[in-house]
């Protein structure tokens, strides 16, 4: 490469230098060169340029080179160029990159207990890639456009099928509209009931923090609504004055209950009454390991709950795959409203997805799994029995978390501070005075989750919170 060499011309040291051996063009070489000086402020507004003749004999090149780059910048405004005088520096903002960030050390997990995602080393690679490479063989080429932004109609009718054998969910597939995961399902359900004239939503407390912040990002009023042993607490929409209310009545998150029969029936209730809605968040209703999962909310009232579902704890959350069932009155606003946020998720995940239920290969993958999250429960349930018997498990033998309430002595924020720092990753939260551990056991092998759940025991022993050896 030549070097640094300087091009003395009109009072200018213009330092520029191009690589003949190199495998970028020229032009581009010398087109980055002065882009980049004038955003760093290098070369100023109003200063002149050599002459592109001048510029080409000094670095050796042909002159339509510089002619081209001369021409490229003066197009983007780098440049002011008139016919019969001097090529100057335009006026650009200063821009001065920051250097990159060097990454920490990642926080190293021996023991993942996370409550984040299904288990991701069990994710069906090669069924999927086999769904995948047959969906794309078999696309149209209009598959490759931006389709239905409510998703591809292949995969809505799919998801009716499956949601109405799977989860008794009452679906037509022009009311189902396919997101990217289920936080931006709740983020265009809150555009739409805005848009309807909603302005307060009742969400269970405790409940997922995201889903808070989405709402109220979106301009809406977030109302708590009080959970107990039964799930969500039904007398207390009646003086919350919401037009909808967001729950997990199949599996509560984080405390892990079922919304009990008469419940609901008294939200279905209420949401009649009221003319209000009920989104219904079936985040892991798939995962019911003493009994048949129960079905669905919105088979009770169609017309009033908005059911939501997704990839994430199924299959993976990288598919960044959702879908919401929506009642008539939600149906056309939601579609604008994802329309609006990114013109539709990607095609061919979807159709991938659709012939991947249409094989029976997520029912497999369901049976599967099933099994293996049960033994890793009830292994993780055994060992706090062990060897931590102050804690009490709570919840239902279902999904892919248990919640573990702690002695009142015991200092949550310790606890888990301590945790991260010996490898073991953990979740924990205070909610009305009690202060509890989510433990999730997904992502945790078999083998590994006594050694985990002693380690914990042993962390909480250093904390000042009594364990057993």
């Amino acid at each position: 490469m030549s070097g640094w060499r300087p091009a003395p011309h009109l009072g200018l040291d213009l330092l520029v230098a191009v690589d003949r051996s190199g495998a970028r063009p020229l032009r581009e070489q010398l087109e980055q060169q002065l882009r980049d000086g004038i955003r760093r402020g290098v070369l100023h507004a109003g200063t002149p340029l050599p002459s592109t003749r001048a510029l080409a004999a000094e670095l050796g090149i042909s002159r339509g080179v510089v002619v081209e780059a001369y021409a490229q910048l003066a197009a983007e405004g780098f440049l002011v160029s008139r016919a019969g005088a001097v090529t100057r520096v335009a006026h650009v903002e200063r821009h001065e990159p920051s250097p990159p960030a060097v990454p920490g050390p990642p926080r190293s997990v021996r023991f993942d207990f996370r409550v984040e995602a299904a288990d991701l080393s069990a994710f069906p690679r090669r069924a999927w890639l086999a769904a995948l490479r047959d969906a794309l063989h078999d696309a149209p080429d209009a598959a490759l456009g931006y389709g239905d932004r409510a998703g591809v109609p292949a995969l809505r009718a799919t998801l009716a099928a499956y949601l109405g054998r799977a989860r008794g969910v009452a679906a037509e597939p022009e009311r189902i509209v396919v997101c990217t995961g289920m936080t931006q399902a709740v983020a265009v359900l809150a555009r739409a009931l805005r848009r309807s004239g909603v302005g307060r939503v009742g969400v269970e407390d405790p409940g997922f923090p995201v889903h808070r912040r989405v709402l109220a990002r979106e301009g809406l009023a977030v109302v708590p609504v009080p959970v107990d042993r039964d799930g969500l607490v039904v007398q207390a929409l009646e003086g919350a004055d919401v037009g909808a209310v967001l729950i997990t009545p199949s599996h509560q998150y984080p405390l892990g209950m079922a919304l009990a029969p008469e419940r609901r029936a008294g939200v279905v209730e209420w949401a009649v009454r009221r003319g209000a809605w009920i989104l219904e968040d079936d985040y892991d209703g798939e995962y019911r390991f003493d009994r048949e999962p129960v079905g669905a909310l919105q088979a009770l009232a169609p017309g009033h709950v908005v059911y939501l579902g997704t990839a994430s704890k199924t299959l993976a959350p990288g598919l960044r795959l959702g879908w919401a069932v929506l009642p008539e009155g939600l149906a056309e606003a939601v579609t604008e409203a994802k329309a609006l946020a990114d013109s539709g998720s990607p095609q061919i995940d979807q159709l991938a997805l659709a012939r991947f239920i249409e094989r029976g290969d997520l029912d497999r993958h369901l049976r599967r799994m099933r099994g293996r999250y049960r033994r890793r429960r009830d292994l993780l349930v055994g060992a706090l029995e062990r060897h931590l018997p102050a804690v009490v498990v709570e919840g239902l033998p279902a999904g892919l978390h248990v919640t573990a309430r702690l002695p009142g002595a015991w200092a949550l924020g310790p606890l888990l501070a301590r945790a991260w720092e010996r490898g073991v990753g953990l979740h924990g939260f205070e909610h009305g005075g009690v202060s509890r551990l989510m433990l999730g056991y997904a992502n945790i092998p078999e083998a590994s989750v006594a050694g985990g759940v002693r380690a914990l025991a042993g962390i909480a022993t250093g904390s000042g919170a009594p364990a057993t050896s």
